[in-house]
């Protein structure tokens, strides 16, 4: 699941995974617990963050394989948040090796609608997760209080999608030649979103022999 910080893809991944019965594996979820925790990945992790900035490399692609590793993702998974370059695309190509081909969505946003929603996204205090657009009370996991992300100010929002331009699009370039690529107009209601992301997989399915 690819696309620019507010594109959505948390809420997108999330409505897939629970379709297909397979995990949703976020790496900025286990970077922001990493954080909570205060373990030495989280250290690390914290300055990249808090500054717009990626997690290096070596690191992120680390905690992917391991977790793609893992029983409950033998059958498929949902990748939201990696790769983020070019260098972790690589690698993740050696780690799917033959278990089928990637399906690659990329939710596309105009950057005015990006800095709007970035702007009024909350998550949990307590336990990380994101906060739905109908829900700005409370968490609807555990209770705790809504918070605005560290990496959602004004300044870090611009320099998070100057990041997102020089580091991260490149990746469209790298995977749009596969059959099992496909854009998505990320600028409609979550519902609308959905629904173009269900035929854009079954498109893709069709042309590129990857299973769903």
């Amino acid at each position: 699941m690819l696309g620019p910080p507010g594109a959505g893809k948390g809420t997108q991944a999330e409505r897939l995974a629970a379709h297909h019965g397979v995990p949703k594996i976020s790496t900025g979820d286990i970077l922001r617990r990493a954080v909570q925790s205060g373990t030495a990945l989280g250290g690390s992790a914290k300055q990249a963050i808090d500054s717009g900035n990626l997690v290096n490399d070596d690191a992120v692609i680390c905690i992917v394989r391991e977790r793609l590793s893992c029983a409950d993702a033998r059958s498929g998974f949902i990748l939201d948040g990696f790769p983020r370059t070019v260098v972790q695309a690589t690698a993740l190509d050696a780690m799917v090796g033959t278990r089928g081909a990637l399906i690659v969505l990329d939710i596309v946003v105009p950057e005015d609608v990006l800095v709007q929603r970035l702007a009024s996204r909350r998550i949990c205090g307590a336990c990380g997760a994101n906060a739905t657009a109908d829900t700005r009370q409370a968490c609807l996991k555990c209770g705790g209080p809504l918070v605005v992300r560290t990496d959602d100010g004004a300044e870090i929002v611009r320099e998070r999608l100057k990041v997102y331009q020089r580091q991260t699009r490149p990746l469209v370039e790298y995977y749009s030649a596969r059959p099992t690529f496909r854009a998505i107009d990320g600028n409609q209601l979550p519902d609308a979103v959905t629904s173009g992301i269900d035929s854009a997989i079954a498109a893709a399915v069709a042309a590129g022999g990857a299973r769903p």
